[in-house]
């Protein structure tokens, strides 16, 4: 077996101990209260599992998009989505922003503390008319001698209310379009900074999501990130470590949700014999199951192209659609095998099917990743 091939196996068996035994017991009060506890990132920060793709010498594991998708896949194992989107959002929507377009001093200033789990990190580019469509931002910044002057509002954001940093999407040039948005680093108690709304969810329930305003909020003109007006580019090529993470999350949760409707079928009796007798059953469970493991392969071989260093905009849009829906798929099958009992509030899959709604529109909603296959058939 090659070192990379090893080292995700080890990885693999590590995060999914953690998850078993720290998370999946543990989380249900976390779905009342809203948000994930910062012990439990700071946990995973000791642990390594928060810094993966990053340099060793910060802290990071120098991985790739391959333990993007291993990670993602054992955090959605977990059935809690509101927890494993709160970590991906740190990890692989927000943080990598600061990586891939940092200075030195920046990266020095926030990238360990964000490994540690020190800092939670959000990413700030939905606004309430403007989601998979980027360029449509409203959100202003304007230079104002040794400061940048940021004014308007974001929706949806996850780690809003929670996160010390947050990397902010702002129209630098209002007239540009896609190349007037610029990216800024702006930290909790900037000043006119402040987070509006707590938003109240259908799913991921466990996961803090927030309104921003930017009013007159003023940052030291070193926090631009990156060049000035190329901020589109930037949110562009996360996209795709994003759409990943959202894919691989997907069939770490369809597995799981296939495996709790297996353990309730072989014991649940209707009609004097278990629900597993039932061939419609067993055989519906039987393809579903191959379907998730074709999801899996195909997040697997995006990542691995990812890794290459090669174009993957198609193939990992033709995942993050099909994973998905394939998720939403499960988990209504799901819930009508467990019959009534799946309808009860706080259930296993009562829970999932909610959580999964979203994945259909969250990183990039369906119809905006088959029309960027289209454009590459």
């Amino acid at each position: 077996m090659d070192d990379i091939a090893d080292t995700l196996r080890l990885l693999q068996e590590s995060l999914r101990r953690f998850v078993e035994k720290e998370i999946t017991p543990k989380a249900d009060p976390w779905e009342a209260q809203g948000f994930v506890p910062r012990e439990v990132l700071r946990e995973m920060g000791r642990l390594g599992f928060l810094g993966l793709r990053y340099a060793e010498e910060f802290g990071g594991g120098a991985l790739d998009a391959r333990a993007t998708a291993l990670l993602a896949e054992e955090l959605g194992r977990s059935s809690f989505g509101g927890f494993a989107i709160t970590v991906l959002v740190h990890t692989d929507m927000a943080s990598p922003h600061l990586v891939n377009a940092g200075s030195p001093a920046q990266i020095r200033k926030y990238l360990p503390k964000i490994i540690s789990g020190e800092l939670i990190s959000a990413v700030a580019v939905t606004e309430p008319d403007a989601g998979s469509d980027v360029k449509s931002i409203r959100t202003s910044a304007r230079r104002e001698g040794g400061e940048w002057v940021l004014r308007g509002s974001k929706m949806f954001i996850t780690n809003g209310a929670l996160a010390d940093v947050y990397f902010v999407a702002a129209k630098t040039d209002s007239a540009a379009g896609s190349k007037g948005i610029s990216m800024f680093i702006v930290e909790k108690g900037a000043p006119s900074f402040s987070v509006g709304r707590k938003l109240d969810k259908m799913g991921w329930r466990s996961s803090d999501t927030a309104e921003l305003v930017f009013d007159d909020c003023r940052v030291p003109a070193e926090n631009l990130l990156g060049e000035e007006n190329r901020g589109f580019y930037a949110i562009m090529k996360n996209f795709q470590n994003e759409r990943i993470a959202i894919a691989a999350m997907a069939m770490g949760e369809a597995a799981r949700a296939i495996e709790i409707t297996l353990d309730y079928v072989k014991t649940r009796k209707a009609f004097g014999a278990p629900l597993w007798d039932k061939q419609a059953i067993r055989q519906r469970l039987s393809m579903l199951s191959a379907r998730v493991e074709a999801g899996r392969q195909l997040v697997r071989h995006a990542a691995a192209i990812d890794a290459e260093g090669r174009d993957c905009v198609k193939e990992v849009s033709m995942a993050k659609a099909y994973c998905a829906e394939l998720l939403n798929d499960v988990v209504y099958d799901c819930l009508q095998f467990h019959g009534g009992f799946g309808y009860i509030k706080d259930s296993a899959i009562e829970r999932m099917y909610r959580d999964a709604r979203v994945q259909t529109i969250g990183g990039g909603a369906t119809e905006v990743m088959l029309e960027e296959v289209a454009k590459r058939l």
